[in-house]
């Protein structure tokens, strides 16, 4: 029989990854207080029965979550079992993780999914750094699972998702209250066309351009975001991302 894969938390992520990883032929058990386990994996009554005998647990309940999991599992781990965070948590509930376990004997895979799970399921793009990171790629990898491994301590993986998601998410946040605005301006048509038009015609060199750009002018663009800020209120839009960026500008500027 395969060895017991165990994975903590049913939701978006941990369903899928769980329901992709018992079509593969892996034994898998699984809990969550919350959501029944999907076909295919066996439900457990806790976290510490899930893990018992498992030789990887995959733990993807929420960030809140992360510590209180090992804490409640750590006494129902077999010797040798890889204890894998799949939580989109800072660097340092990682390094706690990571500490945690070395007291225990538990090595500890910090793992990031780089892209959404639905629609990629196993196949979404990891990243795995820590003690137990070679291990955790090795296992779910027998099942086809896209995980590269860094060398470096837990917490390096999620500091690469999470610094990407500062730009990713900021911008993605930027262009929403944007549109939002323009649609109570009646101009979202415009807007829409021309950040479409922007993401189209940007290259690598763009990247040079926006961050020499933005230092040199920050004065200049603290006023502009003022007045957009302004802007947006009397439109009845919260400008959370304006005033924010204002506040960069400014800073720049002191700097």
């Amino acid at each position: 029989m395969s060895a017991v894969i165990a994975v903590l938390g049913f939701g978006e992520a941990g369903s899928l990854l769980a329901s992709d990883l018992a079509a593969a032929g892996a034994a898998v058990r699984g809990f969550d207080p919350k959501v029944p386990p999907p076909a295919g994996v066996t439900g457990a009554g806790s976290d510490a029965e899930a893990v018992a005998g498992a030789a990887l647990v995959l733990s993807v309940n929420s960030a809140s979550e992360a510590v209180n999991a090992l804490e409640a599992s750590v006494e129902a781990l077999r010797p040798g079992t890889v204890w894998a965070d799949l939580n989109t948590a800072a660097p340092s509930v990682k390094q706690r993780l990571a500490a945690i376990g070395e007291g225990r004997g538990v090595p500890v895979a910090d793992i990031a999914m780089m892209a959404p799970v639905p629609g990629n399921g196993l196949l979404v793009p990891m990243l795995a750094s820590g003690d137990g990171a070679e291990d955790a790629a090795k296992a779910l990898r027998g099942y086809g699972a896209n995980v590269d491994v860094l060398a470096g301590p837990a917490g390096l993986a999620a500091t690469r998702k999470l610094l990407r998601s500062v730009f990713y998410k900021g911008m993605s946040a930027s262009i929403v209250e944007a549109l939002e605005a323009a649609r109570a301006a009646g101009l979202e048509d415009w807007l829409t066309g021309h950040i479409a038009d922007e993401l189209a015609t940007q290259d690598a060199s763009a990247l040079t351009r926006i961050v020499t750009g933005t230092r040199r002018h920050a004065v200049r663009r603290g006023h502009e975001m003022a007045a957009a800020a302004e802007m947006l209120t009397d439109l009845g839009v919260e400008p959370v991302m304006a005033a924010a960026s204002q506040r960069l500008h400014e800073r720049l500027a002191a700097e």
